[in-house]
């Protein structure tokens, strides 16, 4: 087959949303060539349209054949369907302020760009979130007879809020951000059991080898994470995958924990729905008993 111009696939695939997205998080699990392309990509996104393969290789310093592989693992044919539907995602979108962070930006633009940063994450979180996944960890988190949260650091911040709203929810449900205590509680997990690793990178070691106690206990797990082939996806019986847009001088993946938050709110809406008599019984009682504790 030819690669100039991979012509036999030009009415395949060119309406797949997300490419950019996509993109970010399959950043880290790509070979060297083909990062070089992607992040090429990402930087001359806005004049793609104008490009042959031939131009974008020569641009990345990569081989037409790295260009086609590229396309393929992002979930193209090909190179022109790569292309046309990021024509259709520009045209889409509107161009926001560049968000990384300059020193010499006021307080306001700062906050500016913040905000669109996380706002970026949770549209672009839309457009890559595998609802064949989402569906599967709704039904996997009904029918459980306990939900675990495992996450270490600021993911255990973002474990114990999950535990908590769903906690009020009516779903028996715990948290641990002790890497120790998350794989002691994984060996007296059970069949009937859930567990939910959160990682934005996906590669933490404590987190993989809790799942794959998890895993061994019969237990059901199910990842959060912002790289689609990121090391926890491989030990993950199910995948959630949110996106995010970094800004500079950002100490944490902020975009990221937002959309992350985002995610286990459609996760609890998901449940409750399926379980309205069970979720309406559980507000009840918290009403209730909150109310003893006002003046």
């Amino acid at each position: 087959m030819s690669l100039k111009e991979d012509n036999s696939n030009k009415n395949t695939q060119t309406t797949a949303k997300g490419v950019l997205a996509r993109i970010r998080s399959l950043m880290p699990s790509l070979k060297a060539a083909e990062s070089r392309a992607a992040q090429c990509i990402l930087e001359n996104s806005s004049d793609m349209i104008h490009m042959t393969i031939n131009d974008l290789a020569d641009k990345c310093k990569v081989a037409e054949a790295t260009i086609i592989r590229l396309c393929k693992k992002l979930g193209f044919n090909g190179f022109h369907a790569l292309k046309i539907s990021l024509a259709l995602e520009l045209v889409e979108s509107i161009k926001s302020i560049h968000e990384k962070i300059s020193p010499d930006d006021n307080l306001g633009t700062v906050a500016q760009k913040l905000v669109e940063s996380a706002i970026n994450g949770l549209k672009d979180t839309l457009l890559i979130l595998d609802y064949t996944q989402l569906e599967k960890a709704v039904e996997a988190i009904s029918s459980a007879k306990k939900v675990e949260f495992y996450g270490s650091g600021s993911s255990g911040f973002i474990a114990s809020e999950a535990h908590h709203k769903m906690f009020r929810s009516g779903i028996p449900s715990t948290a641990y951000s002790d890497p120790h205590l998350q794989v002691i509680s994984a060996a007296f997990l059970t069949p009937q059991d859930v567990v939910i690793g959160i990682s934005h990178s996906g590669s933490n070691k404590d987190l993989i080898e809790s799942f794959k106690v998890a895993k061994k206990s019969g237990a059901t797990t199910i990842c959060i994470t912002s790289f689609i082939k990121s090391p926890i996806t491989k030990v993950s019986d199910i995948k959630l995958v949110v996106a995010a847009r970094e800004a500079d001088y950002s100490f944490e993946a902020i975009a990221a924990r937002i959309a992350q938050i985002c995610l286990i709110d459609i996760l609890i809406a998901c449940i409750s729905l399926r379980k309205q008599e069970q979720s309406l019984d559980a507000i009840n009682k918290i009403r209730e008993v909150i109310a003893l504790k006002r003046h």
